[in-house]
């Protein structure tokens, strides 16, 4: 073994040590400065010298190339699910069930972690493949988002010839927050719980996107294995523990049921101060013999059962509601309560939805209400206690103006939330300057949500205007930043300026007004003073601006905080001018109607459907009997079958460059 081949396994032995140390056993023994150190060493080394990287290499944490679809895996150890319990007469019926197999049976009574079920598989110690429990019989093939846990050993303590356990991934409470924050700062749609991000993190086709998310596992049960013998579950999970998995740590058997249930109480009220979710308790016959005569159903073990938690509930008093607005602009109404304790924590507010919620459950200030937490996360009242009612209790109406900024609160015909208008409301800050920046917007190369934050953060801006505004030094202060990162951004800021019209129009985020929109109103009006002085009847006669349009760019300009923002663009020498006097070489495709699909050799779909639009034609993402052409490139896909059906053109990238000669 030479001194790099040395070196490698010294710095993976090293980190894999400490990974465990910090994520499984929670007691680190570096700092993350000194562990970041290490690992920079050993990716470049790696780097240098690929033929030495080993399989459980903690560099391949981060993710590796995006995959086009999960294989099918067919589990040979059937992955059932648990039959349930809601009440401790049927914890005793199941008792009564295995006794009469087993008399001395004992149990062990474990969390039942809220998260999606997976299967780990071990070759020679090595991890080899993991997957979901699909329907328990096939699954589907996720090894590589799966890597991605810290706290699944890559490989084990002991050479096992093979190994496959069982455990749930999850996502800690706290992590879920961040994401969700992200997502609602960016203008996406928000997980509900925690389950589902989980479930809908481990199964991106992207394994770096996965790697973000942070998830964690519990390991619960060996499926299967050779080269061991294991007598109980107790034993197991020792055993698992000791080759690197973080198992359920609690590990005490009961010979009773009356001490099981005890247990399955104590869980109840623990599930509050957890880190992760439960949604219950689940017993399990300890002995692994013991197991095997009593069996399975084609459904679920006859020697497990999970006990459900009912979702708690508690009464009080709403002593006021608020109205918060949302980072995408939407007004969220909520109950200020008497303080009560539920499922683990104090309570003094809850989400009343919005406005149409309220009013079906006639919700006023002074109710007796139940309230409960969805999920066990989202406190929500459910139900009006209308009897200790004194008649003073006033309806909620929704306020008109913004209390955050003072623009103009809409309701849009066809949807229930109301939003604020405002283009510098602080609570919507974020989202609106990381679209402003967004590539299909202003496209500021290198101003990513991070350091949209950071600079909010520490008051450098207060609005996207404030962008041209910034000192390059206090850039690269930022954290990592520096003076290059910091010019970086500054020439791409000073290049956004000569930006096309259609791109600041967009880029304004104006309801209902997207790219397309924008090029319109652009080529229509020309310079942005000549749209800021438009009426909704000018709007509404262009082509493909209806009503709903015209209405939220009159709104949108007529806002005084709007006014100051485009002045500061103006002043920072940002282009409010459509000076694309020869964007129409010639009308070859007017009144045609164009769907890119697939990949295309020599164009980006942008850069196509940009000459199209240049030749005076429009593009559409959807095929319909009134499109022209679909221009197909390859792994063309469901668009290029519709266009078939309908009898729709199909044109390759090389009749599309004869057609724009």
């Amino acid at each position: 073994m030479n001194d790099i081949e040395k070196r490698i396994n010294e710095l993976t032995n090293e980190l894999n040590y400490h990974n465990h140390k910090y994520y499984v056993e929670d007691s680190p023994e570096i700092s993350d400065f000194e562990f970041d150190k290490l690992l920079v060493e050993l990716e470049q080394l790696e780097e240098q010298y690929p033929q030495f990287k080993r399989t459980d290499s903690p560099t391949v944490r981060v993710g590796g190339e995006a995959v086009k679809g999960f294989n099918e895996v067919r589990h040979e150890v059937p992955m059932l699910s648990q039959q349930k319990a809601f009440s401790r007469e049927e914890i005793i019926d199941f008792d009564r069930r295995v006794k009469a197999v087993v008399p001395d049976a004992e149990y062990v009574v474990e969390q039942k972690i809220d998260g999606l079920s997976v299967s780990l598989e071990y070759v020679d110690g090595i991890f080899t493949r993991g997957s979901t429990r699909g329907n328990g019989i096939v699954g589907e093939d996720v090894t590589e988002n799966l890597k991605t846990i810290l706290t699944i050993p890559l490989k084990l303590k002991d050479d096992i010839p093979f190994l496959e356990v069982r455990g749930e991934v999850f996502l800690s409470r706290n992590n879920f927050e961040k994401i969700n924050d992200l997502l609602e700062s960016t203008g996406q749609p928000l997980f509900a719980n925690p389950r589902n991000a989980a479930a809908g993190s481990l199964r991106q086709l992207d394994p770096k996107i996965a790697a973000k998310r942070k998830l964690d596992i519990f390991v619960f049960n060996i499926q299967q294995i050779q080269g061991a013998e294991i007598s109980t579950h107790i034993e197991g999970l020792e055993f698992l523990q000791k080759q690197g998995f973080k198992t359920i740590l609690d590990k005490k058997s009961y010979s009773t049921i009356d001490e099981v249930y005890k247990r399955i109480k104590e869980i109840g009220e623990e599930r509050g101060q957890l880190y992760f979710d439960i949604d219950g308790s689940v017993i399990k016959v300890n002995n692994l013999s013991d197991r095997e005569l009593l069996g399975n159903t084609s459904k679920f073990p006859r020697w497990s059962i999970a006990y459900k938690y009912p979702a708690e509930k508690q009464t009080t008093v709403i002593r006021d509601i608020k109205v918060q607005v949302g980072r995408t602009g939407v007004l969220t109404p909520l109950a200020i309560l008497d303080t009560v304790h539920i499922a683990g924590s104090n309570v003094s507010r809850a989400t009343l939805h919005n406005l149409d919620y309220i009013r079906e459950k006639d919700i006023r200030v002074g109710d007796t209400v139940v309230i409960e937490k969805a999920g066990d996360i989202i406190p929500a009242v459910i139900e009006v206690i209308k009897e200790n009612r004194n008649g003073n209790e006033p309806e909620f109406k929704m306020p008109e103006y913004c209390l955050e900024c003072g623009a103009l609160i809409v309701r849009e015909e066809g949807e229930a939330a109301y939003r604020c208008t405002g283009v510098s409301c602080p609570a919507q800050r974020m989202r609106n300057i990381i679209h402003f920046v967004s590539r299909n917007a202003m496209d500021i190369e290198g101003l990513g949500p991070s350091i949209v934050e950071q600079m909010l953060e520490k008051n450098l801006i207060e609005t996207a205007a404030d962008l041209y505004y910034v000192n390059p030094s206090d850039i690269a202060d930022m954290d990592k930043m520096g003076e290059k990162s910091a010019q970086n951004l500054i020439n791409a800021l000073e290049k956004s300026k000569s930006n096309p019209l259609y791109r600041l129009i967009n880029a304004f985020g104006i309801r209902h007004i997207g790219e397309k929109a924008a090029k319109i109103l652009s080529a229509q009006y020309k310079t942005l003073e000549n749209l800021i002085n438009a009426s909704v009847d000018e709007l509404t006669q262009i082509p493909d601006i209806g009503e709903k349009m015209a209405m939220s760019v009159v709104s949108f300009f007529a806002e005084e905080q709007t006014k100051e923002f485009i002045k500061k663009l103006e002043t920072a020498g940002v282009n409010c001018v459509d000076d694309n006097e020869n964007s129409v070489v010639d009308k070859r495709f007017e009144n045609m109607t164009f769907v890119l699909t697939g990949t295309l050799e020599k164009y980006k779909r942008s850069e196509a459907g940009q000459i199209i639009e240049n030749y005076g034609g429009k593009t559409s993402s959807s095929v319909s009997k009134k499109t022209t052409y679909v221009l197909a490139g390859a792994e063309a896909g469901s668009k290029l079958d519709k266009a078939q059906s309908l009898g729709v053109k199909i044109i390759s990238e090389t009749e599309f460059e004869e057609m724009i000669k």
